[in-house]
């Protein structure tokens, strides 16, 4: 194996990629209009929550890291959770419901009415995340999804959906936490704006 060869590969894959993001209008546009539905949620006293599996999962917990400590500056903190970060929550309802119904079941206590739900999924096929969108509709919360090309089952779920034009997964969690990070940003901007 070409070690240089890979990671040469690997940098050009990613730049490839994130060019195409840059010349989507629509995707630029979701991501406004996200960062303008979260700014709105936090102004009417609500909250956003993520959830996925795996590198989903840490890619949650860091995007609910930004919000609720801080990004580029000193702010208020603004409520914001990554669903699977109590373990033995996690555990004891996996074991005695379905791993299926992790998300899901936790909404049901900590979702309101125009709060966010943020699921990522690179398939857009995770049980648990579409668990948990379809709880967050019964609550009347505004649903995103970061996924893959196809948007798999999220697709349909979704009020605002990202698919990301890549089947490959590292390079499609590195554009979810490009797309998380701006809308960050963006959202820091919004509701702390800096003299």
């Amino acid at each position: 194996m070409d070690k240089s060869l890979v990671i040469k590969r690997n940098i050009q894959n990613a730049l490839e990629l994130k060019q195409q993001l840059l010349n989507n209008e629509q995707i630029i546009t979701q991501i406004e209009d996200i960062s303008n539905l979260i700014i709105s949620c936090y102004q009417q006293g609500g909250k956003v929550l993520f959830c996925g599996n795996g590198g989903s999962a840490a890619d949650s917990q860091h995007l609910a890291a930004e919000l609720s400590g801080r990004y580029y500056y000193d702010r208020p903190p603004l409520f914001s959770e990554a669903l699977h970060v109590n373990t033995s929550y996690l555990t004891a309802v996996a074991n005695d419901y379905s791993y299926e119904q992790i998300y899901a079941r936790l909404l049901k206590a900590m979702g309101q009415k125009g709060d966010v739900l943020i699921g990522l999924s690179t398939s857009g096929n995770s049980g648990n995340v579409i668990a948990a969108i379809k709880q967050a509709q019964q609550l009347e919360m505004h649903t995103i999804g970061f996924t893959g090309a196809s948007g798999g089952k999220m697709k349909n779920l979704c009020d605002i959906l990202i698919p990301i034009p890549s089947t490959d997964t590292p390079r499609i969690q590195e554009c979810h936490m490009l797309i998380g990070h701006t809308i960050c940003e963006i959202v820091e901007q919004g509701l702390f704006p800096r003299n």
